[in-house]
């Protein structure tokens, strides 16, 4: 288990703070005065938290044609299929994730490709469950332009939500990203979409209420006749061998 370098920062104020004052007060209460336990122990949850927040396990990414895997961890709360979107020229299919904070809250490319741009939006700190919040709040939007086999563009968005105050995207213009690849992170709870375009045989791998962990769990799979793989192997078969390409020197934006 690593931690996300974008959290070191709150790590250091979390333990200049929370940790030297668990430790202070275990040394006090060790030293006679018991009744310091009682200011130990929530000290010493809550640093735990903040480090816990930023962890960042390695996933197993999918491999195989026409796979879009997930950006974020957390619980699917949206699959609707859009008559537009902005951005895309025509009908859209979005999928939205809520994340808690006791989340994952490292956010991976759901493919490989090229950024075409990025935009931020000043915004409201809604809860992210709120119908408006993606409307509404501060937000990140990634527009790629997918390796060949996929259709696009797509859209991927950081939404923050009402603990969420701070949305870190590393990416920039002609930048280019593999499919499960970190590229930043939305701090304490948050929200993130996938809008795709909603063409023949664009199908969601998942419903409303799934539980999905960011870079594993696929959300879209493209059946196109030019995706038929050869040599007998599906593209589910082929989905069961996998490679992290953010772990690893060179591989991760910087």
């Amino acid at each position: 288990m690593t931690i996300a370098r974008d959290g070191i920062r709150e790590i250091a104020i979390s333990t200049a703070t929370l940790g030297v004052g668990a430790a202070a007060a275990t040394w006090a209460a060790v030293a006679g005065s018991p009744w310091w336990w009682c200011a130990a122990v929530p000290l010493a949850v809550l640093w735990m938290f903040t480090v816990a927040f930023f962890r960042d396990p390695r996933r197993v990414i999918p491999t195989g044609p026409g796979l879009l895997v997930s950006a974020a961890d957390g619980r699917v709360t949206e699959v609707t299929r859009l008559d537009e979107y902005d951005g895309i020229d025509g009908p859209a299919l979005r999928i939205g994730i809520f994340l808690s904070i006791f989340n994952v809250h490292v956010n991976r490319s759901p493919c490989g490709g090229r950024v075409v741009r990025t935009h931020y939006q000043a915004g409201e700190f809604l809860d992210a469950r709120h119908p408006e919040s993606g409307v509404r709040n501060e937000s990140m939007t990634v527009v790629l332009e997918p390796e060949a086999g996929m259709p696009g563009p797509l859209v991927v968005r950081q939404v923050a939500g009402f603990l969420a105050r701070r949305i870190v995207c590393r990416l920039k213009a002609n930048s280019r990203v593999k499919r499960g690849e970190r590229f930043g992170l939305i701090k304490f709870g948050s929200r993130t979409e996938l809008i795709v375009p909603d063409v023949e045989g664009l199908k969601p791998a998942v419903q409303v209420g799934d539980v999905v962990k960011g870079g594993s769990t696929v959300l879209v799979r493209f059946d196109a006749p030019q995706l038929a793989p050869t040599g007998g192997a599906s593209p589910q078969a082929s989905a069961n061998a996998a490679v992290d390409p953010a772990d690893g020197t060179g591989s991760e934006l910087r």
